[in-house]
């Protein structure tokens, strides 16, 4: 579906991408995360077919994004900061839409309407935030795309709209196969919606992998050994803390395999404990000097 392979970007002389290499699988839901600055919204820039890349191969469907009116009618985008023409009304850009877009569906956006229960004829600039995101979430569902990008989608909506949403979209990433590419900071609600994640830092992908092998791979144990008892130094401890016999380790590597080397040290007390993907995403950034540190002021 998406082929990244060596992407670079450079603005001012700084590079925001550096040889960078992402696949997003067809029909998956895939979360980009990491730091601000990392080159997120660059790298979404790119897919979508705003930025050409000064360096590497960008592939939507297979071919190249750029230029490519094709591929661009496919995709659906909706950014952070969401552009309407001036004075324009949700009715007024269905129609544009309609106009420059083979997709658009006008039965589809009737039918969404009462999803979404926005004014048709009043100026989007006049809607709050959260009514503006609607809007975007209500024309680009209408284009049925078969590639939905996303940069911060839910912010400024509240809970109740944030469900709605999420369940249209999972609705057609699973009746159409249509694949959607999220970036968010809130990653609590990326850990229930997407099934690969990829984090960024510093315009390189650290890790790409299913959400599943993702977190089968760290552990969080909390356990009491005996007194004079030393760990295994095979353990690959990414953290460790320790409140007074009670240790808790971050551990990379299988969680049985990790159990049974703990095993023979007779602990008084042993418990696996799921990460989280917030919790992953701190701990492998923390050998990328984006450990959180404590500062006495």
């Amino acid at each position: 579906m998406i082929k990244i392979s060596g992407l670079t970007k450079r603005f001012d002389g700084f590079a925001a991408l550096k040889d960078l290499n992402m696949t997003v699988p067809k029909g998956s839901v895939y979360g980009i995360v990491g730091p601000n600055g990392s080159g997120k919204t660059t790298a979404l820039r790119h897919i979508v077919g705003i930025y050409r890349q000064d360096e590497g191969e960008v592939l939507v469907f297979g071919e190249p994004v750029w230029d490519n009116p094709a591929v661009k009618a496919r995709i659906g985008y909706i950014p952070d900061d969401i552009f309407y023409f001036h004075q324009s009304s949700i009715r007024d850009m269905a129609r544009f839409y309609n106009g420059i877009f083979p997709t658009f569906d006008k039965n589809r956006f009737k039918k969404l309407e009462e999803a979404f229960n926005l004014p048709l004829n009043k100026p989007i600039r006049s809607f709050s935030k959260g009514q503006q995101k609607q809007a975007a979430f209500w024309l680009q569902m209408s284009l049925r795309p078969d590639l939905l990008v996303l940069d911060e989608p839910v912010d400024g909506l509240d809970p109740v709209m944030r469900r709605q949403v999420w369940s249209l979209i999972m609705a057609d990433a699973a009746e159409r196969g249509m694949t959607v590419l999220v970036s968010s900071h809130n990653l609590r609600e990326l850990e229930d919606v997407c099934d690969h994640v990829g984090i960024l830092n510093k315009g390189h992908l650290l890790l790409e992998r299913s959400l599943n092998d993702l977190q089968e791979n760290i552990t969080k144990i909390q356990l009491a050994l005996p007194e004079g008892s030393e760990l295994p130094p095979a353990l690959e401890i990414v953290h460790e803390e320790e409140m007074g016999r009670l240790k808790t380790l971050i551990v990379r590597g299988d969680p049985d395999e990790t159990m049974a080397s703990l095993k023979p040290l007779q602990p008084i007390l042993m418990e696996c404990v799921p990460l989280t993907l917030e919790e992953i995403f701190i701990y492998e950034l923390g050998g990328k000097d984006y450990a959180v540190k404590d500062i006495l002021l």
